[in-house]
């Protein structure tokens, strides 16, 4: 019979499984402690927890959250990263301690109840960030708008260009003496003299 600490173990990782948005697992066999507590407070910052797991617990916690394909990774000395938030954020940060410290490697993880294998937690960590995203988003759907914007105003510029060239051009074409006034001959009979 499971002791009851053990029952109260499995019940609160299972908990937490299912209520993060993201877990990220890392084996840290070499790890010191001073090095430990530092992925964790750089984990922290960002709403993550990291905490070391009990292989067998962490199995059992797994079944028990229908969450059977993580069991292969509870393997070894493991730690897992408990994601709130955004799970790329995490995985950035773990990726950037794990180079910091070498003995700290990302086995896998899941993420919307899929499990990643090691490299697809590390390809995690190079995706853009949700702002870069939605900026790149919002660009996408903007560019459609301007180039609508642009093709409606074509037109109206063209037109615009062609009378403004029509004008110039029927400008120069005018006889020059309709320009002068002291050559006006409206008013003048035949002897050159103006009529009184």
């Amino acid at each position: 019979m499971p002791k009851p600490q053990k029952v109260e173990a499995v019940q609160a990782l299972k908990e937490r499984l299912e209520s993060s948005d993201a877990a990220l697992l890392a084996e840290f066999t070499g790890l010191k402690v001073g090095e430990m507590m530092q992925v964790r407070r750089r984990l922290a910052e960002n709403g993550t927890n990291f905490g070391v797991v009990k292989n067998t617990l962490g199995r059992i916690a797994a079944a028990e959250a229908n969450m059977e394909d993580l069991i292969p990774l509870l393997r070894g000395s493991t730690a897992i990263a408990f994601v709130k938030g955004d799970a790329v954020v995490a995985a950035k940060n773990l990726d950037e301690v794990a180079k910091k410290y070498p003995a700290l490697v990302v086995k896998g993880g899941i993420l919307g109840g899929k499990i990643l294998d090691a490299q697809q937690a590390k390809a995690l960590a190079s995706v853009a960030s949700r702002e870069v995203l939605l900026a790149q988003l919002a660009g996408l759907l903007i560019s459609p708008v301007q180039k609508m914007g642009s093709l409606l105003y074509a037109p109206l510029g063209n037109l615009g260009n062609v009378l403004y060239a029509l004008r110039q051009q029927r400008g120069a074409d005018a006889p020059a003496e309709a320009a002068d006034p002291s050559t006006d001959t409206t008013n003048q009979d035949s002897s050159g003299e103006a009529e009184t």
